[in-house]
């Protein structure tokens, strides 16, 4: 005799093993928010400036690579199986997230330049990687505040 043990568990406790958790995404996001303020208060040949210069890149490859792991677990819906989204190139996961709407196509080409910027600029590490990205970081903690409010949405109207 076959029990569903499933049918006894509450729609509630499904719907949160479902849910998509952002907040060491959006942890990340508030540190970079505060190591790029501290950034721009410090002055340029002082040891501050370097140890918050590093702390906003590290945070900026976190945060890249964070988004993609958590969109790729929107699109999962969406296929036919979880090795199908699992087997997506990590730009596609963006793409596939803005033909079904989850994020807009801006959105989308901004995060694939920031990917961009990471691995070209990233094998050198130098000051030249760490400038390119501090000119990004305005507009990318935007981005990635965007991203999780995609995130939390998609939590939302997940069934």
């Amino acid at each position: 005799m076959f029990i569903n043990l499933f049918a006894f568990v509450p729609n509630i406790f499904v719907n949160y093993m479902n849910s998509i958790d952002t907040a060491y995404l959006e942890r990340c996001i508030s540190t970079l928010d505060k190591a790029f303020g501290l950034l721009q208060q410090s002055k340029v040949d002082e040891i501050d400036y370097d140890m918050y210069r590093s702390a906003c890149v590290k945070e900026y490859e976190i945060i890249i690579e964070q988004c993609g792991k958590l969109l790729r677990k929107c699109l999962k819906p969406y296929y036919h199986s979880s090795k199908a989204v699992d087997q997506l190139y990590f730009k596609e996961v963006f793409k596939q997230c803005a033909l079904r709407s989850i994020i807009d196509i801006e959105l989308c080409e901004r995060f694939l330049e920031y990917r961009d910027n990471k691995n070209n600029t990233a094998p050198d590490y130098g000051v030249n990687f760490a400038q390119e990205t501090l000119l990004l970081l305005p507009k990318f903690i935007n981005d990635a505040a965007l991203i999780t409010a995609a995130i939390n949405k998609q939590n939302n109207d997940t069934p």
